[in-house]
């Protein structure tokens, strides 16, 4: 969602539909129709005006409008009076409002930010900063609900919502449910904030699953997901988060095995923050990938296919290390990935991630694809592609693996070809363009001549 192209303001737009009813005769509903319509077709960005019938309804009568109108109120009565707690209840009504209006996204967050609720929620949370807890939760939920695309977050920061909520977050680091809210802020509004060591401190401090808007806040941080945080300054920030220890804190997460509500989150940050061989070894070094192994044998006894998933990937993240691979296959890692993806043989999103890193596992490592074809890496390749035939990421996976298997050991090559795996590649490769190329490459290291064919 987001403002693209041209835009026209709420005024402009009322005074077109008033237009077309007194100087072309149409009828209220008529004209605002033909008042859309037109617009649409200049090209006209329409996102966040409210569409009154004249004579039926009013701009000022939209429920977003009238909570903020109300917030208006209520924040003007911040500045020139002594604050009641009437008054904060008021606030915390209006501000619950304008959550339950907005936290779907959609046309009404859109009003909200056109209108000033951006401005409007960011001066009274810092007015309210030190008030109760409530008033804090409910504004800081409001305002996430309505920092949806790119020029909301703009506005935030030029309005130095960025300050007001990382001195709350500072003053609040033992009241986790606003800390909680907090961080779904900064996820979406991060820019250069010093936020590493409170990170770190709020994971030192709070229990793990106090918090789980921490999580999901560090792997945005580490996402470069637009042109305007480059992979290189993520990269910086993830180098940065490790050294001070956050990568080390997160692995204690996984001590508390799979009854812990944050792991999947954690798990994911974690394999964010993991971008080097250096941090990679630093998270094996404290017991990072006995845990993880833990957590996968438990996803299959207590039947989480999340937890399989999001461990498995953060598996193929830390095997990135050649140390880390071989650490992995000494502890039995082959054979417990092999039971997991009998557990969850149903699954195909499990079984891409089995085999994902059961390739990393075996590239460039003859012995371990050995190892890996011991284990039945081979057979679950050719059960599962030949049980979901249209699963494509799932087969491309299973592509990349048997390349992997194969690469480098010829034996490999003659079990697999015994088995039939020629015949099943060829079918992926005529029948999943997105296939086509790993699907060749497989065939081409199996040492067949003609699989280009």
């Amino acid at each position: 969602m987001g403002t693209s192209g041209r835009t026209i303001s709420q005024q402009a737009f009322d005074a077109l539909v008033a237009e077309n009813i007194s100087d072309l005769g149409m009828d209220p509903e008529e004209a605002l129709e033909d008042a859309v319509e037109a617009l649409t077709l200049q090209g006209v960005d329409l996102s966040g005006i409210v569409k009154c019938v004249p004579g039926v309804n009013r701009v000022e009568d939209n429920p977003v409008m009238l909570s903020l109108d109300g917030l208006k109120k209520a924040s003007a009565r911040l500045e020139c009076s002594e604050v009641e707690s009437s008054d904060l209840d008021e606030i915390v009504r209006l501000f619950d409002e304008i959550y339950g209006f907005c936290s779907s996204g959609g046309e009404n967050a859109m009003i909200a930010m056109r209108n000033g609720g951006v401005e409007l929620l960011v001066s009274i949370c810092g007015a309210c900063r030190d008030s109760s807890e409530r008033v804090l939760v409910s504004g800081l939920r409001a305002l996430r609900s309505i920092l949806r695309d790119f020029e909301s977050r703009q506005v935030f920061w030029r309005g130095d919502g960025h300050k007001i909520v990382m001195d709350i977050l500072k003053k609040s680091s033992d009241i986790p449910s606003l800390l909680d809210c907090g961080f779904s802020v900064v996820a979406v509004c991060f820019v250069e904030l010093k936020i590493d060591e409170l990170f770190l401190d709020i994971l030192r401090g709070q229990p793990k699953d106090a918090v789980p808007n921490l999580y999901d806040a560090i792997r945005v941080i580490l996402t470069p997901d637009d042109n305007r945080v480059a992979a290189s300054q993520v990269y910086g920030y993830a180098r940065r988060f490790a050294k001070i220890g956050i990568a080390d804190a997160l692995v204690d997460v996984f001590h508390q095995g799979i009854s812990s509500s944050s792991l999947v989150s954690a798990c994911i940050a974690l394999k964010a923050i993991s971008v080097n061989d250096e941090i990679c070894k630093s998270v094996s070094s404290k017991g990072g990938i006995d845990v993880i192994l833990q957590c996968i044998d438990d996803s299959s006894e207590y039947n989480n296919n999340a937890v399989a998933k999001t461990c498995c990937s953060l598996l193929s993240k830390l095997a990135g290390s050649d140390s880390n691979k071989n650490a992995i296959v000494q502890k039995g890692g082959l054979d417990r990935l092999i039971k997991l993806s009998s557990r969850f043989f149903d699954d195909p999103s499990v079984l891409q991630e089995v085999m994902s890193i059961i390739g990393v596992l075996s590239l460039r490592s003859p012995e371990n694809a050995s190892r890996a074809i011991e284990a039945g890496a081979g057979d679950l390749a050719i059960q599962a592609m030949q049980k979901f035939p249209v699963a494509y990421q799932m087969q491309r996976q299973s592509c990349y693996m048997i390349r992997n298997l194969v690469a480098r050991n010829p034996e490999n090559r003659t079990i697999l070809l015994s088995n039939g795996v020629e015949k099943i590649l060829r079918r992926v490769k005529a029948s999943h363009e997105s296939c086509k190329e790993a699907a060749t490459d497989a065939l081409r290291d199996l040492g067949l001549d003609d699989y280009n064919a």
